[in-house]
């Protein structure tokens, strides 16, 4: 009955949260204690509680009881899998108070909104250019050395970054994971489905200088400024 009162007769007297069960109360203090009394027979790690070892064993047994019924890929967990979705809808629920970049989870959110107020202690000795973490350096160092790691098995294209490979071999395996939901047209890469939605809602965010004509995409607007320029495209 307590779920409908609201009554939590049980309170931490670390933190002074109150609950309505005492075993609920017994679980949150193992967040003061630390104690992990759940352990993965596999490879040792402990939990606090039984439902985060049941889906830590997933990454042992490979179980991904979460599918996506747009693209069917599949997920351990709930939460990822609504992640996931938005990367189909184009919904991205947080936003950066302080220069309004959007994000899908929340966890990007926290990265960039940490950029505008932590120092970067991490910087390019060839350009200057500073970093928060050791490994975006990494990455960055390699558009000075030109150096590509990642290479592709199928055409041997190579590529600085992990990601990109992966999105390369769409070419290769036809996958179009990311699908427009007012017409069905499937795209291989997430920002094609940000561009081609915009000509349902015909917002258009890149504007002529010139004639104030606007354009849903910055390759419409270079096209449309050769109007001006006279400028012919290279063959």
């Amino acid at each position: 009955m307590r779920t409908h009162t609201g009554e939590k007769p049980f309170s931490c007297k670390t933190c002074g949260k109150g609950f309505s069960q005492g075993g609920h109360l017994k679980v949150h203090m193992r967040i003061h204690t630390g104690e992990k009394p759940y352990s993965c027979e596999t490879c040792g790690q402990g939990f606090s509680q039984r439902g985060s070892l049941k889906i830590h064993m997933r990454t042992h047994t490979g179980e991904k009881p979460y599918s996506c019924e747009t693209c069917g890929k599949g997920f351990s967990q709930g939460d990822s899998l609504k992640v996931h979705m938005r990367t189909h809808t184009g919904e991205k629920p947080y936003v950066c108070n302080t220069c309004g970049k959007r994000f899908f989870d929340l966890s990007a959110h926290k990265r960039h909104t940490a950029i505008h107020k932590e120092e970067k202690p991490y910087s390019c000795g060839t350009c200057g250019k500073s970093f928060r973490h050791r490994d975006n350096l990494v990455i960055h160092m390699r558009t000075h050395t030109g150096e590509k790691p990642y290479s592709c098995e199928t055409c041997g294209k190579g590529f600085s970054q992990r990601s990109y490979l992966k999105v390369h071999m769409r070419i290769h395996t036809g996958e179009k994971p990311y699908v427009c939901n007012t017409c069905g047209k499937h795209f291989c890469r997430q920002s094609n489905l940000v561009f081609h939605l915009r000509t349902h809602t015909n917002e258009m965010l890149y504007s002529c200088e010139t004639c104030g004509k606007s354009f849903s995409d910055a390759g419409g607007l270079k096209v449309h400024m050769r109007t001006h320029t006279g400028e012919k495209p290279s063959l």
